[in-house]
Parts: C-alpha cells; sequence; structure tokens
C-alpha cells in the first residue's frame, strides 16, 4: 500500500512493491536466478525481453522534471516493469507522485512502466519534483530493477546516468 499526499491509502502494483523491497549491491547489475527444475520435471524457459528507458531530464530552481519512454523491443511481452530513478539531491519531503510511483528513500524514487508488449508501443512516464534545496546540479541515475520476470538481453539501454545542471535546459539519456 501507498500513501497519497492526503494519507490515504492506495494499493500498488506487486511490481512497484517488488522493486521497493529489493536491495542491490551499489555497482552490481540485477542478474537473473536460474533454478535447477526438480528431478524429472521440465524447466520452464525464462521468458527474454529487451526493455529501454530514453528520454530528458531538466532542472531549475527546486524543480525537477523528468520524462521516460520506456519499451519493449522483444522478443517476449513484459506483464509489467519498473524503474527506479536515483537523485543526487534529496527530494523535498512532502510531495504528490504520479500513480504507480513511491518513494523508496530520501532521493529515490520507484515507478511502475505497466505492461511492454513486444515491439509494441511505448509507455511514457512524467515525474514533476520538487528537491529539498536549490543546487547548481543533480545527477539522476535510472535503472530497470524489475522486467516481470523476464530476462533483459541488453542492459546497455535502461541504465543511465545524466548530469542535469540547473539551466532549465533538457538533458537526454
Amino acid at each position: 500500500m501507498g500513501l497519497t499526499r492526503k494519507g490515504l491509502l492506495r494499493p500498488l502494483s506487486a511490481a512497484v512493491a517488488m522493486a521497493a523491497t529489493t536491495v542491490l549491491v551499489a555497482g552490481a547489475a540485477a542478474a537473473p536466478v536460474d533454478v535447477e527444475p526438480a528431478p524429472g520435471a521440465a524447466a520452464a524457459p525464462v521468458p527474454r525481453a529487451d526493455l529501454s528507458h530514453h528520454g530528458y531530464v531538466s532542472l531549475w530552481g527546486d524543480r525537477i522534471a523528468i520524462r521516460i519512454r520506456s519499451e519493449n523491443r522483444g522478443p517476449s511481452d513484459v506483464t509489467a516493469s519498473t524503474v527506479r530513478l536515483r537523485f543526487s539531491a534529496p527530494l523535498a519531503p512532502s510531495q504528490e507522485l504520479p500513480y504507480g510511483c513511491l518513494r523508496g528513500g530520501k532521493a529515490t524514487v520507484l515507478c511502475e512502466t505497466g505492461g511492454l508488449r513486444s515491439a509494441g508501443g511505448a509507455r511514457q512516464t512524467a515525474l514533476d519534483l520538487r528537491l529539498a534545496g536549490r543546487p547548481d546540479e543533480v545527477v539522476v541515475r535510472l535503472d530497470g530493477v524489475w522486467s516481470g520476470g523476464a530476462r533483459d538481453t541488453d542492459r546497455t539501454n535502461d541504465v543511465h546516468e545524466v548530469l542535469a545542471p540547473a539551466t532549465g535546459d533538457a538533458y537526454a539519456f
């Protein structure tokens, strides 16, 4: 369950809840775990997908805007996925996040992207956030932390780091 700005509870998807409780060692990529099937049982094939997240970051004053375009280049569909945004500056403690997003710490937000069909249309995520201060620049790190059980075959297009100076200009990732 997540809290809205007014303190009311609302359900969050299992994907976002799972991503919020997943702990990764700094610098380590999430790797799929292959499990040995029970003797005599057939192993279920692990679906494969190629998720990509691209967009831009814009910083001015104490405001930061992030636009993310998430898509799946296949070969399998993904029922849901989650992206994590980590900021080099803390976010303002009280603010409303878009539906499907939750705080993962003082400077972290997790957002579900929904289902992504193989070679289907892209999903858009828009965040307009306030920072706790007025930094001259912010580094934003974006990575996919959950892909609906599919093995992502190319992690290079869904892990990004972008420096956004406080100019109001859009910086692409």
